[in-house]
């Protein structure tokens, strides 16, 4: 942690160089989703409820799930641009450094200028907890700091999966983004609207329900308690991203950049 903490201070300072560039950035991160809002604002201006959900109620799972992504994409960036690390032969140096490679590219790069999309989900998120009046405990404040623990690894895990296939074909494979930037679009409404089907996949294949759906029934009681501790298990899909990771090292072959 000593170690990433430096690599967090250099890429702070680095972006520091360009305050005024880092503000807009933010700003623009901010604004961009926005669009999020403005989509449920009008789909709610014309009906009342979507599948028994109300627009508050949406407004406070569009924000748990935006902020996920968020945190996954400004911590994770090194492994969602490896692809250009792969096809300019810098990971011939990462693998002769005498640290672990999964780290290396993890502190290659940290998109402080989410921190714009992570504050357009608190904002979001916060009126959702007022307008759904949600009784709150401490049970409650926990599950959500798991689904935002789980939901992070999660989006995280994708996109290892998306720099692991760059071992093979050298670029990374837009058809990934179906599940990270259109988790995060389609992920705005709560996983069950889609159908029983999507539901089920949803669940016990790419965990995006036990992150969302389960959890946010808890937060609006009516769902079990157990369902709290469901992002937990979310957290076990890291596992075969990495074994993934680890087939993609044994097979990489220089780029000869």
């Amino acid at each position: 942690m000593k170690l990433y903490g430096k690599f967090f201070m250099i890429h702070l300072k680095s972006i520091m160089q360009y305050k005024t560039s880092f503000l807009l950035s933010c700003l623009g991160q901010f604004l961009v989703s926005f669009n999020l809002f403005l989509g449920i604002y009008f789909m709610f201006r014309r009906f009342s409820q979507v599948e028994g959900f109300t627009y508050s109620e949406v407004l406070l799972c569009c924000g748990i799930t935006l902020l996920e992504f968020s945190l996954a994409e400004a911590f994770a960036r090194g492994f969602d641009t490896f692809g250009s690390i792969v096809s300019r032969g810098e990971f011939d140096r990462i693998l002769v450094r005498p640290r672990n490679e999964i780290f290396q590219v993890l502190g290659s790069r940290i998109e402080l200028s989410r921190i714009g999309r992570v504050l357009q989900a608190i904002v979001m998120f916060i009126y959702g907890i007022r307008a759904s009046h949600i009784h709150w405990t401490l049970t409650k404040a926990a599950a959500v700091a798991l689904m935002l623990l789980g939901g992070a690894v999660v989006f995280s895990g994708f996109f290892v999966i998306y720099a692991s296939i760059c071992f093979f074909t050298i670029e990374g494979l837009e058809f990934m983004n179906i599940f990270t930037d259109g988790a995060r679009e389609y992920g705005k409404y709560p996983v069950s609207i889609y159908g029983k089907k999507v539901l089920q996949l949803c669940t016990f294949v790419i965990p995006y329900a036990l992150i969302q759906y389960y959890p946010l029934l808890y937060l609006l009681d009516t769902g079990e308690a157990y369902y709290a501790l469901l992002p937990l298990a979310a957290c076990l899909f890291m596992l075969p991203c990495l074994v993934l990771w680890k087939i993609g090292v044994r097979h990489y072959v220089s780029s000869g950049s």
